[in-house]
């Protein structure tokens, strides 16, 4: 049996990103699930551009502020306490509007834990 208490904070964030983003779940060696914690400010994307998975489930659950979340239908907002899901083959672009506010801090989980990422083109 192995336990951790991880303090994100503690955690490097995680290079070359726009928002930033501890790997919660890479520090305490998980292998099934991806979990990452993030804080967006205006103007900045979670966790990648617009994207899509091919296996992974991905949730966001928003701990403060107010998520955006463009999708190829419309644009959804999740907002503190809420849940945005994301099924695989879902193109999702999850954001601060630059006009925003605020920011936003949320837990973002992913299961399986793989690297199944695609960029996703809006018009097509």
């Amino acid at each position: 049996m192995s336990y951790h208490v991880i303090d994100p904070a503690d955690l490097d964030p995680t290079p070359d990103r726009d928002a930033d983003r501890r790997a919660v779940g890479e520090a305490a060696g998980l292998e099934n699930v991806a979990l990452n914690v993030y804080t967006a400010e205006p103007g900045e994307t979670v966790p990648l551009k617009y994207h899509y998975h091919d296996e992974q489930e991905e949730a966001f659950v928003v701990l403060d502020g107010t998520l955006h979340v463009e999708t190829p239908e419309r644009e959804y907002t999740a907002t503190t306490g809420e849940v945005f899901v994301a099924e695989p083959e879902s193109p999702h672009r999850a954001f601060v509007p630059a006009d925003a506010d605020a920011g936003v801090r949320v837990i973002a989980v992913g299961a399986p834990a793989v690297d199944d990422a695609h960029a996703y083109e809006a018009d097509g």
